[in-house]
Formats: structure tokens, sequence, C-alpha cells
């Protein structure tokens, strides 16, 4: 198969005016699951690179390693050791964070240099953006497990880019078309969610988010949908006080302070009626209780932004599915979609920085 055989599904963001091509760092993902694969496979059509300027961050030779299993016969890739300035509409350029070494590809296997790996290329990837070589990330998926095997201690992506970009308050945020769930909080126990529910942690998020929607999605008053704790949203306080305790008085607050905020709404009928149309987001609070929904309404077109944070990162909502890793199945559409939105929200913010500066 050609490299450029691979055309896109989804057209809608490709245009032949020539435009602005951002800079976007994408960093590999777990070199033994399907991330460099829907890398690959997003990048392949020759129309994408009219619309950015990819750096891939990783090793190349996983990354050739891949493009080889995937019968890319005619993949022109670029070694760097640092970013040029300017990349081209050919070939794909890879910022070689193994620096010429070999890593040995073991597709399904979960390991502790492949933990390693794909958070050195997280962490060159926001470097990359903190110093102001690319303008956005997107990051292929990895391995919980592996990366806790490799020494780091933060459950995942959204926290560790939080810590390393230096900011205090992110939001992680599913985002397809106009579905956009926030999560008063993520990766913790079940157990502990009741505890992390504050009235101070709901503003913060609703503030967040706020602000994003503005800011990242150009939308000048949103309007934020906010859902219950317990089963529905405690039915008047039989089935708990957290709504009346805590979520109303937030809710209030909120909208006391000028921001749009409706709800406590039930959780389970919420999206089942379609009520999240009525919103530009939704706040959860707890992991499955937003992504569980989310994922069964888009879970090909999902994407992970982390909102609230000083560079623009997204991801696509999957994992690295160690199941199906170098059999060529893995869909390539979450992927392509999280690098939209980087473009997006890229083109966004720099139109506003120019803005800004002309006063």
């Amino acid at each position: 198969m050609s490299f450029t055989d691979t055309m896109l599904s989804d057209t809608k963001a490709v245009s032949s005016t020539p435009r602005y091509r951002p800079r976007i760092a994408i960093s590999l993902g777990d070199p033994h699951g399907v991330g460099p694969e829907v890398v690959l496979k997003s990048l392949a059509d020759p129309r994408m690179l009219r619309l950015l300027q990819p750096i891939l961050v990783g090793s190349a030779h996983v990354l050739k390693t891949h493009a080889n299993k995937l019968g890319f016969r005619d993949l022109r890739i670029r070694v760097v050791q640092q970013v040029p300035d300017e990349v081209p509409e050919t070939g794909l350029t890879v910022l070689d964070i193994a620096r010429g070494e070999k890593p040995e590809v073991h597709f399904g296997k979960i390991t502790r240099e492949a933990g390693a790996l794909a958070m050195e290329s997280v962490a060159a990837a926001v470097d990359l953006c903190k110093e102001g070589h690319a303008e956005a990330m997107v990051t292929a998926p990895i391995s919980k497990e592996a990366i806790a095997m490799a020494g780091y201690k933060d459950p995942g992506h959204t926290e560790y880019i939080t810590r390393r970009s230096g900011s205090d308050r992110h939001t992680m945020m599913m985002v397809s078309d106009g579905l956009r769930v926030g999560l008063v909080t993520a990766h913790i126990p079940i157990w502990d969610v009741p505890k992390q529910v504050t009235r101070e942690a709901i503003l913060d998020k609703i503030g967040v988010i706020a602000g994003s929607l503005m800011r990242d999605f150009g939308i000048a008053r949103p309007k934020i949908a906010v859902l219950g704790l317990n089963p529905h949203a405690s039915d008047g306080g039989l089935l708990g006080r957290e709504e009346s305790e805590v979520i109303i008085p937030a809710i209030t607050q909120a909208c006391e302070e000028g921001t749009l905020v409706f709800g406590p709404f039930p959780a389970d009928s919420f999206f089942g009626i379609g009520a999240y149309r009525l919103y530009d987001a939704v706040l959860a609070m707890y992991h499955d209780q937003g992504l569980v929904p989310f994922k069964t309404l888009a879970f090909e077109s999902g994407i992970n932004y982390t909102a609230g944070l000083p560079i623009v990162r997204t991801s696509p909502d999957h994992g690295t599915a160690f199941n199906i890793a170098g059999e060529g199945k893995a869909s390539a559409g979450s992927m392509r979609a999280a690098i939209y939105l980087a473009i997006d929200i890229a083109r966004r913010r720099s139109r506003l920085l120019e803005q800004k500066k002309a006063g």
C-alpha cells in the first residue's frame, strides 16, 4: 500500500485555499499500542499537511516499524533533533527523542520501557509548546499501567501535562461537534468522588469551562448544564444531600457571578432525551457519569480536550487498544478529529493574540 493511498474519510476541514498552518506537536503514544498507527493514518492524505505543520514526537524507528507493518511503502520520514523553521508539506518530520536508538516494538505488550518512551514524548511535546516551538499538542494514547511501571506517579496524560505546563487549573473535557462534557473529578476511585465534589471544585470547573468555551470555541455567552451526583439528582433530598448542600449552592453562586448555569439534572435521563443539545457544555460529577454517555454518542469522533491550560492539548478519546495493535484495524477517526480541533483552537488563539497586540 502506498502511504498516500489512505485518504480522509471526513474532508470537512480540508480546503484547497492556502491558510495559516499552525505547528502541532503530536506525541506517538505507547509504541506497542495503536498510537503510531492512527497518527500515520491521520496524516496519510497529503491534503492534511496543507492544514498544519506536524512535528511527530517519539521514536523514528518505532514510527517506521508501524509504517512497515501497515504496508506504507513510500513513507518519507525526516528525522530532526530540533524543530525546523518550516515544516514541509511532504513527508513526516519526526523529533527523534530516542536519539537514533532503535527500541524494540512488541505489539500488544505492556512494558516499563514503552511507558518511559511514551512519557518522554509527552514531556518533549509539552516543552515545545511552552517554548513557543509549537502552538498546540496532540497526544496519542498511553498505557497507565506502563507509565506506572516506568515510575510515573501521575494517573494519566491530563494530570502530567497540567503539572508540567505549570498550570494549577484544568478540566478534562470531552468534545465532539456540539457535545462537550467536562468533569469535576476524573481519575480517582469512585469511593473518593463524594469527598471531592465540593462547592469550590464545582465553581472552579464551571469557571474553567466557561472561559475555555469563550476563548477556544468562540462562544460569547456559553450555557452550561450541571448534572447531579445522586440518582435522579437526589429526588428532592430523598437519595442524598449533595445536591441541596453542595451542587445547588455552587450553581446559584455561579449564576450570581454572571455565568449561565443550569441544573442539577438527573444524569440518567439527561442524555437519553437529548437535553445536552440545549447547552454548550455539560458538567458531570465523575468520570463514568460523563464519559459513558459521551463515548456511546461519539466514540469514533470523540476528543479529549484539556481545558484551562496555557497550552492547547487534544487527544483521541480511545486507549492503546493493545488487542488490535499491529493489525492495521484501528480507526483514525478520533485522532483525526483531535488534530482538527487542535488546528482550530491554535488558529483562534493566534487571532486573539493578534487582536490584543493591535490594541
